[in-house]
């Protein structure tokens, strides 16, 4: 953990301790509210601004800002194509990829933009520390988790409505291939053995599952939490002037960590959205 320090009027020492946790700043009730989710909420909220500001301006020919955005996504959904490669499977995905994107890259980058002292002074047993009322969510495993299962089962609903449920069950437990040993034996006798690997092929694939969420969420904990504790520890060395450069450098890291979140996300969908039996029928048909 890194911790930066600082004197205080009174000349005692002001702590500010980087934690894996985040740390409660309000209390409703039984409810705790930490900085991440508060960055979280903000998050959002500044999301929900900037939309509604830009459906009340939107013209016929549009202005600048209008034009900007206008860019940027176009260029987000011409990049969902190399994916999908279906527009019309993009328009359905862009929606949501694009919004954890502008989500996750205002909760990476206001935890590191120097916003100055706000925040709350605690005294405890060792001193007096200090805590933002500012950490970027996803400087928060809770919240990186929250948005791995998220995508991962978002996908699974995708392509019940994609494909149907029947097919998105067989997936992962793949009853119609066990079932075809007994219709196909007499043509194929290889399958007997085919039929029970595809099936525990299948099995796997739920393994796999877990294993994006927990490769989607600490790849994007595991980078953001390191860049702020990067950044403090600059800062506690050298105050000035040497923190700069690693601060631009962290985000670009809050871009690309954004987009990598993203991206992922699309493919996973693409996936969910795929019926493999049509794949495989054509697959053998070009054989044939």
């Amino acid at each position: 953990m890194a911790i930066e320090q600082a004197t205080t009027g009174t000349g005692g020492e002001l702590a500010h301790e980087i934690t894996l946790f985040a740390e409660p700043i309000f209390h409703y009730k039984d409810f705790t509210i930490t900085n991440a989710l508060f960055t979280s909420w903000f998050a959002v909220a500044i999301i929900i601004v900037i939309s509604l500001v830009l459906r009340s301006k939107l013209r016929v020919i549009p202005g600048k800002i209008q034009n900007l955005f206008e860019i940027i996504v176009e260029s987000a959904l011409g990049l969902c194509d190399q994916v999908t490669n279906s527009r019309a499977l993009s328009l359905r995905i862009f929606p949501i990829a694009i919004s954890v994107f502008f989500f996750i890259l205002l909760n990476n980058w206001l935890g590191i933009l120097p916003l100055g002292g706000f925040g709350i002074i605690e005294t405890g047993d060792h001193g007096m520390a200090f805590i933002p009322y500012l950490r970027g969510g996803t400087a928060d495993i809770n919240t990186t988790i929250a948005l791995a299962v998220m995508a991962v089962i978002g996908a699974n609903i995708f392509g019940v409505f994609s494909i149907g449920l029947w097919k998105t069950f067989n997936k992962y437990v793949n009853l119609k291939v066990l079932g075809g040993i007994f219709t196909k034996v007499r043509h194929e006798p290889t399958i007997i053995i085919v039929a029970p690997i595809t099936f525990f092929v299948g099995l796997i694939e739920i393994v796999g599952e877990f294993a994006k969420i927990a490769s989607l969420s600490f790849r994007l904990f595991g980078n953001v939490f390191a860049g702020e504790v990067l950044l403090v520890s600059m800062a506690a060395l050298v105050a000035y002037i040497i923190p700069i450069p690693f601060l631009f450098l962290e985000l670009l890291v809050g871009i690309i960590q954004a987009l990598i979140f993203s991206i992922l996300l699309v493919v996973y969908f693409t996936i969910g959205a795929t019926d493999h039996e049509e794949h495989e029928e054509i697959l053998v048909e070009k054989v044939v």
